[in-house]
């Protein structure tokens, strides 16, 4: 079964069209860049796929799951349970430690060992040894892998990335797209990553290309 589906999505904002009857489906374990030109579509579709938005018309599933049709403390376990959120500016909580970042989501959730989750997969990206530090101690890349570990915590099936790499440099945007990599393909997440750099799309194991609304 698809992980993720949307049929003849269309997504209007003031009467203009940001997607238009836009069809897809995605399964798990894929590594999906999606390019484009700012305002082709491409945030509005992850925010579809995250269930933090809803289609004007067609529908969006998650799974089994539709998501216009989820009421919001349905809609709420849907996001803290089955997917994961990646920014370009990180949005890390600069009041908590790595750790504690890390733990949140699983301690949301109400999930039995958050703490010990939490180091499993700071030790994933390599950041273990940071786990006391704060946000404002780290480099923008250990940052980012930071925030990959906080997506990863709750073993979600769906991982979507909005403009991951935008702030980092060559070498270090190519180990955070390493680490999305592995997590699709070791975790078995599908991740979903929007992206300008067509050198990103080329470590993905599919590329989607939007223009003005339509899949080209």
């Amino acid at each position: 079964m698809d992980l993720l589906r949307l049929e003849r999505v269309t997504k209007e904002y003031s009467g203009a069209p940001a997607l238009a009857g836009v069809t897809l489906s995605f399964r798990a374990g894929e590594f999906v860049a999606l390019v484009g030109r700012s305002g082709c579509g491409k945030s509005t579709l992850l925010n579809l796929a995250g269930a933090m938005d809803f289609p004007t018309s067609g529908e969006v599933w998650i799974g089994d799951a539709l998501t216009s049709k989820l009421n919001d403390a349905a809609l709420t376990a849907l996001r803290r349970t089955r997917i994961g959120f990646v920014f370009q500016f990180f949005q890390l909580l600069p009041t908590l430690t790595v750790a504690e970042n890390v733990e949140l989501p699983a301690l949301l959730a109400g999930l039995p060992r958050a703490r010990e989750k939490a180091l499993e997969q700071l030790r994933w990206v390599e950041m273990e040894s940071l786990a006391a530090r704060y946000p404002h101690q780290l480099s923008g890349g250990q940052m980012q892998r930071v925030a990959i570990a906080r997506a990863l915590v709750n073993s979600p099936k769906l991982v979507l990335a909005d403009e991951p790499i935008g702030n980092l440099d060559t070498v270090t945007g190519g180990i955070v797209l390493d680490l999305l990599g592995r997590a699709a393909r070791e975790q078995g997440a599908l991740v979903l990553m929007a992206t300008h750099s067509a050198e990103s799309a080329e470590r993905c194991s599919r590329v989607v290309r939007l223009r003005d609304g339509h899949i080209e």
